[in-house]
């Protein structure tokens, strides 16, 4: 059966499927990247997995692989194939796309895995159908993906959409970026969790722990939730007025609290719009395997591409 190799590479963990070329998922699985043991440990382990993936399916799908897509975190040359900087893994200009292609003899794709994992959402996930969509998890940080047309605009450097670094509050919080009051400082759901920390006195509660409390009516946790929805409503306004996006996806942690996150949400950007069209406001659909199937569609498009080359 033809499949492609999906990998997904987390600071802790890396997800990894053999995808079909319709999408389906032929075989699943999820190994630690071993980045206690250094940098260099990861690319390996990345490498070994890589490499027992297309055992798999040469034992059990009676084929190897065509080409194997690779989503990994920080700054990415697509292009060339290079993980430029990853902080949580170690990684400077690691030639990931050469090394993999070595180890395991077929063509390889490398993206950022927040647009990867846009990519995904947008072709089969919560954008299918959307010909301008931009994709914004939340988790320990925010970034965003660009899609039109059915691809992620990378932009000239491959910085493009990166909404976590609008400034929103000049006055707020310091940012490892060097900025004040950046919409990931306020909005992420590490930020909620350290809001919801402070206020409640409980050093371990966290943005599902403030989810909960909004819902049960506690005064602080809707204060803290407020001031977080403001501040994001803000970023995707700026985001909306440049871009004008028929679709906003939202994902990660934070979009875990459903209704409780989209309605406030929606209504917050409705009243700051002016001259702008409102997008469609929606919950991410394909969860924490995002990544993992916009590694198969990079896959896929590079076969394709190589084809009509």
């Amino acid at each position: 059966m033809k499949h492609v190799i999906a990998l997904d590479v987390g600071g802790t963990g890396m997800k990894a499927a053999l995808v079909g070329a319709d999408g389906t998922l032929l075989h699943e699985a999820r190994r630690a990247t071993g980045r206690e043991r250094g940098p260099d440990a990861v690319v390996e382990s990345v490498l070994a997995f890589a490499a027992d993936l297309r055992a798999h399916g040469e034992e059990h799908l009676g084929e190897s692989a065509l080409a194997a897509g690779v989503a990994v975190p920080g700054i990415v040359d697509a292009e060339n194939g290079i993980a430029v900087n990853a902080v949580n893994l170690g990684w400077r200009d690691v030639p990931m796309r050469r090394l993999l292609g070595e180890r395991i003899g077929v063509p390889v794709a490398l993206g950022h895995d927040v647009r990867t994992g846009g990519l995904a959402e947008g072709r089969i996930g919560a954008g299918k159908g959307a010909d301008r969509f931009f994709f914004v998890p939340l988790g320990t940080g925010i970034a965003g993906a660009i899609g039109i047309a059915g691809r992620i605009e990378a932009g000239a450097h491959g910085y493009a959409g990166e909404i976590g670094h609008i400034v929103v509050r000049p006055d707020g919080p310091d940012c490892p970026c060097g900025q004040r009051g950046c919409l990931e400082t306020l909005a992420s759901a590490a930020a909620v969790s350290r809001a919801w920390a402070a206020a409640s006195g409980d050093a371990k509660a966290d943005a599902a722990d403030c989810a909960k409390a909004v819902e049960s009516g506690d005064p602080k946790a809707v204060e803290v939730w407020r001031d977080a929805v403001d501040a994001l409503s803000a970023g995707l306004v700026t985001a909306l007025t440049l871009l004008d996006p028929r679709t906003i996806i939202i994902g990660g942690g934070l979009a875990e609290a459903g209704e409780t996150l989209f309605t406030p949400l929606r209504a917050a950007v409705e009243e700051r719009v002016t001259f702008q069209k409102l997008p469609h406001i929606v919950p991410a659909a394909l969860g924490d395997t995002a990544g993992c199937l916009g590694a198969g569609l990079l896959a896929w498009d590079l076969l394709s591409t190589e084809v009509s080359a």
